[in-house]
């Protein structure tokens, strides 16, 4: 599905899920920033990495455990939560869920 603007978008029908597998799709992509959908199978990780600006998830579908530095958050559809630049953090798929990732580049 192409993502057009001045469009109404479902965020959650622009990614699927595929098997033993997280699928990623870059939704706006610009110097100052970028905004990209995740779609993970249960028990799907990213490991403990860092980046460098701020970032922040908004689970749009399902249940995942973020850990930030070495402090463990559950959350859940609805829910977000800013991870600080620069900082290791880690992604779990406690079953199948979609995530929006916000990284502003100041």
């Amino acid at each position: 599905m192409e993502i057009l603007p001045s469009r109404i978008h479902k965020m959650t029908d622009l990614i699927g899920y595929q098997e033993g597998s997280i699928v990623s799709r870059m939704v706006i992509n610009k110097n100052s920033g970028s905004v990209t959908l995740f779609a993970f199978d249960k028990a799907q990780k990213l490991s403990e990495h860092t980046a460098p600006f701020d970032a922040m998830v908004q689970v749009l579908d399902g249940e995942a455990l973020i850990r930030i530095i070495d402090k463990e958050f559950n959350l859940k559809k609805g829910e977000m939560i800013l991870m600080p630049a620069n900082k290791p953090h880690a992604v779990i798929a406690l079953e199948k869920f979609k995530m929006m990732l916000i990284m502003i580049k100041l």
